[in-house]
């Protein structure tokens, strides 16, 4: 009698057991959808602004067939970093027919910007003509729209060679003599400019008489005469 009993209550113990378990897993039940569920987006950005990286103001080899590619940011309206814009690479050539290509030979080139909001145009090549070029880039999220232009240059080598060489410039001239020489003969010279000016104004000789005897300056000749 007394087993009988010991069992019956070990049965409603477990009973009661089970039931709070299971109480427990339907209370439970209704939170699990709501930890599976994403974390909610990110808002979209006000307005994009692009930051030029690399490209602007490249000179582009001709002869190597070598351009610097175009390498863009796309930043929010607080300058920070905005990933999963679409940018689109296209080049406009100049007049004369300078310019470049795409992988392909593709006029434009569309890019996703990465977690840095940085997009590359990859596959950059330059045509065979010299002259200044343009890529306008244009980045978009929604129906936010925004575009720059970056300037790119064809040169060929001997060209750029030139450009980056300065310029010889003339030696200073110098005098053949020391500085003390020079004085000295600027000086002589000037001594003999004077005598030659005193001896072109004397016109008539002067005479003096003294008892018999007759003393007079020398004569003026004709001529130029030089004394030191």
């Amino acid at each position: 009698m007394k087993s009988f009993m010991a069992n019956t209550i070990h049965l409603r113990t477990g009973g009661r057991l089970v039931a709070m378990m299971l109480a427990s897993l339907l209370l439970l039940e209704p939170a699990a959808p709501l930890l599976a569920q994403d974390a909610p987006a990110a808002a979209p950005p006000h307005s994009l602004q692009i930051v030029i990286l690399e490209g602007e103001g490249a000179l582009n080899n001709v002869q190597e067939r070598t351009a610097r590619e175009p390498i863009v940011q796309v930043q929010d309206e607080n300058h920070r970093p905005f990933a999963g814009a679409a940018v689109l690479f296209a080049i406009h050539g100049a007049t004369g027919g300078a310019g470049a290509a795409f992988a392909g030979g593709a006029s434009s080139l569309s890019v996703i910007t990465d977690a840095n909001g940085v997009a590359k145009g990859v596959g950059l090549l330059p045509n065979q003509i010299q002259g200044s070029w343009q890529i306008h880039v244009t980045a978009s999220y929604g129906n936010l729209t925004t575009s720059t232009t970056i300037n790119e240059s064809n040169i060929f080598k001997a060209l750029q060679n030139q450009q980056e060489s300065p310029s010889p410039q003339k030696p200073a001239f110098k005098w053949p003599l020391s500085k003390p020489a020079s004085i000295v003969g600027g000086v002589a010279i000037g001594v003999v400019l004077i005598i030659v000016f005193a001896e072109l104004s004397t016109n008539s000789g002067t005479k003096i008489t003294t008892g018999s005897g007759t003393v007079g300056a020398p004569t003026y000749r004709p001529g130029i005469r030089i004394r030191f």
